[in-house]
């Protein structure tokens, strides 16, 4: 018996008697736990009342076929890791092709090669387990990078206090202890707003979207009224241009976070006495738009090709000496893809940047 083997369950799906005797018996041979159904509803039953390691999926059978059980399958976030192999018949190279695309992981033929159906069993079972691992993996690290990060919040944000402090009372102390605390204030100021840059973007990648019905022109108005001051420090209007009133499906936290994003890059990377346009068009379609330009220095070719990209620090430089992690646009692009929204930077002459914003109608919305 192999040991290895012991604990992993497969369940064999088939509904002739003799092929889930012939699978079945040679499984339990090398060790794996075997559970047969003979239909694709007692398939589904018994998936429901134990997960297996792997499925070997019959392509035809009365009632459900096996396409129709995968796509069930599949449909089912707890299911869906499941590998799935297909048995069909020689002949059936087209519907090998569906199986595939409705995805399954391989297939083998009838009759059975009991070399090669062991192979691919192993083969994948070997494959789950590896993505298991790396999953698990993934998980810690991100859990662990978590906690290092809100803790290193903490003591920056105890040491920017410390700072500011010091830096009150600057009349106290030499030329030279002053810019020591200038220094340390600044040094704080980018790592901390770099740490709530990763922050916000280990939240993007686990966002779990509660969409519900927004006003849109009441959020982008919201962001705008959020920016003003910090524009203001810099001598850069902020206009804003409401020519419809849609209502969007989006998550609230997420839109919040898209708007502050875009909202904060324009007034960063701006220069002095320019203006920052944000407008909310009126558009007879499926989705609703919001547009936010500036007049700062734009993008080059090279720009465009890792704009979206984690980290991909671009040619322009923040304008009053803020911190820039290189991550606002993709944490952007994140959360819109979790809400069904998409992003584009416009072409356009002259300097400055144009992002146009799409998002889902609200069904009861729609034109």
């Amino acid at each position: 018996m192999n040991t290895a083997a012991s604990h992993q369950t497969i369940l064999i799906v088939d509904d002739q008697d003799q092929n889930l005797q012939v699978v079945g018996t040679l499984l339990s041979a090398m060790g794996y736990g075997v559970v047969p159904a003979n239909s694709g509803e007692q398939a589904l039953e018994r998936l429901a009342a134990r997960p297996p390691h792997l499925i070997l999926l019959d392509m035809i059978m009365p009632g459900k076929d096996g396409l129709q059980v995968c796509r069930e399958i599949l449909a089912h976030p707890e299911w869906r890791e499941i590998p799935i192999i297909f048995l069909s018949a020689a002949g059936d190279k087209d519907l090998v092709v569906q199986a595939l695309e409705a995805g399954g992981v391989d297939y083998v033929t009838k009759p059975f090669n009991k070399a090669e159906l062991l192979s691919r069993v192993r083969t994948h079972l070997a494959l789950k387990e590896a993505r298991d691992r790396l999953q698990i993996l993934a998980e810690d690290k991100d859990e662990l990078l978590g906690i290092l990060a809100h803790d290193l919040k903490n003591h920056l944000a105890g040491m920017r206090m410390s700072a500011g402090l010091l830096s009150a009372r600057a009349e106290e102390f030499s030329d030279r202890s002053v810019n020591l605390v200038s220094n340390i204030l600044e040094s704080t100021d980018r790592m901390l707003a770099f740490v709530k840059e990763f922050l916000a973007n280990q939240s993007a990648e686990h966002l779990k979207v509660k969409a519900k019905p927004l006003p849109l022109s009441d959020e982008v108005a919201a962001a705008v009224a959020r920016y003003r001051d910090v524009a203001q420090a810099k001598r850069i209007e902020i206009s804003i241009a409401i020519e419809a009133h849609p209502v969007v499906v989006a998550d609230p936290e997420g839109l919040a976070q898209v708007l502050d994003n875009l909202l904060g890059n324009a007034v960063k990377f701006s220069p002095p006495s320019t203006r920052v346009t944000v407008t909310v068009p009126s558009e007879a379609l499926t989705y609703a738009t919001f547009v936010v330009a500036d007049e700062g220095p734009g993008f080059t070719n090279e720009d465009r090709e890792k704009l979206f990209r984690r980290y991909g620090r671009l040619s322009a430089r923040p304008t009053g000496g803020e911190p820039s992690t290189g991550l606002g646009l993709s944490i952007v692009k994140r959360l819109l893809a979790a809400m069904d929204g998409r992003i584009e930077l416009e072409e356009g002459s002259g300097h400055g940047a144009r992002f146009r914003v799409r998002l889902p109608l609200a069904p009861n919305h729609l034109p």
